[in-house]
């Protein structure tokens, strides 16, 4: 297929600061690389740490994005892994050194010279994105684009979340019911797990979409599950909810974190620690969580509940998503040329300022 010179990409050009579609260069792929034509892209909460400046120093101007489905179009030089009109899947970590103590032992997640899609790496709230083959996935059968999407997130640190918090575990608790926890939760279940749901308080209808997901229990975050917990997982970027956990936990339980950013955690007193229960954070994610989570999901099998948005309304999906009004998952769409709408810039608060051309950005 004939590639364009240009794309149409939301781009972040500073923290804090609405993203603009704009009219970029179509990268061309590197050594070991493959370009792509992005068909879905998953709206994660990570991309809004990264717009609300609470992630440092991100690559400026920034791509955001790093649940791409997309059509591989052309291999750079060495790349081989897979052929042109290919579907595959790229995630957060997209590069790795291989050389570092922790790559050496394994722990490629905490590489210490990782990029991350969409991050430090342009990623796929574009039309096309650039991705190292070795670090993108093949996607199950049985999927859309819009389906697959949050599998690469939302799916892949979910399950690296739920795989830590270990094997003797019973009764799950999950904390914040958005796109990870929605997935996981039907990992737990298939599994024979115990899931007890805590949503923000009077949040009935993320209450309701856990029981329908097969939650034992859905309540508030600030109420007592029925009976006391054998791990908890935090998707939720809230401090407060690492003392409540551990109230709510059982002896010896496991209460793990699957966020990049948290408020501050208060402070506690030791008898919730105590009896061996353990606190800990999930960093990124390894290439084995990917196969086995992307091997597992169509086995449970797991449905994702997604809402297609427009490229052009990303700005609109991460203000959705802050304010809490999504279930499930968001996941972009680029449009083809004969469905295109004329460019907006968009203005804060999400606003459209005016109809105009995208303006285009030298890279």
């Amino acid at each position: 297929m004939a590639v364009p010179e240009t794309m149409r990409a939301m781009v972040l050009e500073a923290p804090g600061k609405p993203l603009r579609l704009m009219q970029v260069p179509v990268p061309r792929p590197g050594r070991g690389q493959v370009l792509l034509e992005v068909r879905a892209c998953g709206v994660c909460r990570t991309d809004l740490h990264i717009r609300d400046g609470e992630l440092p120093d991100p690559k400026l101007p920034l791509i955001l994005g790093h649940e791409i489905v997309a059509t591989v179009v052309e291999n750079g030089p060495g790349a081989s892994r897979f052929p042109p009109g290919r579907r595959i899947g790229v995630p957060w970590l997209g590069w790795t050194d291989d050389t570092c103590r922790f790559c050496r032992r394994a722990q490629e997640n905490l590489c210490d010279n990782a990029r991350f899609t969409g991050y430090t790496i342009d990623g796929g709230y574009a039309e096309y994105a650039v991705a190292d083959e070795r670090y993108c996935f093949p996607l199950p059968e049985g999927y859309t684009d819009i389906e697959a999407a949050p599998l690469l997130c939302a799916g892949l640190i979910g399950y690296r979340t739920y795989r830590l918090a270990g094997p003797n575990v019973e009764r799950l608790g999950i904390y914040g019911f958005g796109a990870a926890a929605h997935i996981v939760a039907q990992v737990a279940v298939h599994q024979g797990k115990r899931v007890y749901a805590f949503t923000r308080p009077g949040d009935a209808a993320a209450q309701q979409f856990a029981r329908e997901l097969g939650a034992a229990w859905a309540g508030g975050s600030d109420e007592m599950p029925p009976e006391p917990l054998d791990a908890a997982l935090l998707f939720a970027p809230v401090g407060a909810l690492i003392p409540a956990a551990l109230a709510a936990s059982d002896k010896g339980a496991v209460i793990v974190s699957g966020g990049i950013h948290m408020s501050d955690i208060p402070s506690f007193p030791y008898r919730l620690l105590w009896e061996e229960r353990v606190v800990r954070s999930v960093a990124n994610l390894s290439r084995r969580d990917g196969e086995e989570f992307l091997a597992l999901a169509p086995q449970v099998p797991v449905r994702t509940e997604v809402q297609p948005v427009p490229l052009e309304q990303a700005e609109e999906a991460l203000s959705d998503l802050r304010a809490g009004r999504v279930r499930g998952a968001l996941v972009l769409v680029p449009r083809t040329p004969d469905e295109e709408t004329p460019a907006t810039e968009v203005a804060p608060g999400g606003l459209p300022a005016r109809r105009r051309p995208p303006p285009t950005l030298t890279r």
